[in-house]
């Protein structure tokens, strides 16, 4: 599948890489001051709104996410759990030790996400054997005591209004802080569950997205009914493996458990898995939180359906944006940056000015 690539340059995006961070405080002044008003940052196109996870940018620092997105004129935002823990001053956990568990939630990566296929050849007969889980040590003093206070910074009504405080920066620049990515991994507990969603209610977003599995889905139903908020699955592309949301019949399983468990489709992982995003979005668009948008070749479950930039692979990223602005679905299509590029700032403008293009084409 052939699309156009961007027209815009690396020394035109070179120049919102630098001194983005800069920006931030002026970007958080009210805007009654000397000076034209800073314009609000923008990316509804044809009525279809294109957002970014701040995953896309794992290789900044979190306090630079802000006036990154906003220089960037994107003005809606899925946010790692990580980044807004660091961003309120969460406690920082102690430096990892070879074959010890750090714990304290999701990483800034895909968690949940298992690190090796269990398959061969893209036969899901042929799975290779799980593999043998590393032996860990016992937490140390330093790891018990982190985790001591990770639970009671937690619980603290402060951590929520910090929480609060959080949502209002993003409202005074005009993003919209859509969504809190929080992964759940098999070792997720009740209490971690029951966080992540005071999490989201203090933050002020319309639900949680989530790397996660089957089973840990069939928990949170009960959590998502109590609260009355969205949680949804984040797709991939492992067919084989029936715990992954991979096939259109995980996603109906998970759905359902709750009305209030929906699907943050990836339709670059959709692809690889060997699926059409198309037609599953017309039929579950109403269950469907957000898209993610990456470019992948169809792999069937083997894994070997690289990332790639938009336009090289096979994903129908022009077929999805055109479905979206033909039907005015309210969700957003999220840029999800993970092929290997120039740098975040720059590969992201060009997946924004990628979409601009097919939606205002």
């Amino acid at each position: 599948m052939s699309h156009p690539r961007s027209t815009l340059s690396r020394r035109q995006f070179g120049k919102l890489a630098m001194g983005a961070g800069a920006l931030a405080p002026a970007l958080l002044r009210a805007q009654g001051g000397r000076g034209r008003p800073i314009p609000k940052p923008n990316s509804r196109f044809a009525g279809v709104q294109i957002g970014v996870i701040s995953y896309s940018f794992r290789t900044m620092p979190a306090t630079e996410l802000l006036s990154t997105v906003a220089k960037l004129g994107i003005n809606e935002v899925e946010l790692m759990s990580n980044d807004a823990e660091t961003l309120v001053g969460a406690p920082a956990p102690p430096l990892r030790a070879t074959g010890t568990i750090i714990p304290g939630g999701p990483g800034r990566g895909r968690g949940a996400v298992p690190a090796v296929s269990y398959y061969s050849g893209g036969q899901c007969a042929e799975r290779l054997p799980r593999p043998a889980q590393p032996a860990f040590s016992p937490p140390s003093p330093e790891q018990e005591k982190f985790r001591e206070e990770q639970t009671a910074w937690r619980k603290s009504d402060e951590t929520l209004d910090k929480y609060r405080g959080l949502r209002k920066q993003f409202d005074d620049v005009g993003i919209d802080l859509a969504l809190l990515c929080y992964n759940m991994n098999g070792n997720v507990s009740d209490d971690e569950i029951d966080y992540a969603f005071r999490m989201a209610q203090a933050l002020g977003v319309r639900g949680i997205t989530s790397s996660s599995t089957v089973t840990i889905a069939q928990r949170v139903a009960a959590f998502a009914d109590k609260y009355k908020m969205i949680w949804a699955g984040h797709g991939h592309d492992d067919v084989c493996d029936p715990e992954q949301f991979a096939k259109p019949e995980t996603f109906e399983k998970i759905m359902s458990f709750s009305p209030y468990i929906y699907v943050n489709l990836d339709i670059g992982h959709f692809t690889a898995a060997g699926y059409d995003p198309v037609p599953f979005i017309r039929r579950y668009y109403a269950r469907i939180s957000n898209l993610h948008l990456k470019d992948r070749f169809r792999s069937m479950g083997t894994g070997r359906g690289a990332n790639v930039r938009w336009g090289d692979g096979e994903t129908p990223i022009r077929e999805v944006l055109q479905l979206m602005r033909r039907e005015q679905y309210p969700f957003p299509a999220n840029i999800e940056y993970e092929y290997q590029g120039t740098d975040a700032v720059i590969e992201v403008a060009k997946c924004l000015q990628y979409a601009k293009d097919i939606l205002l084409g």
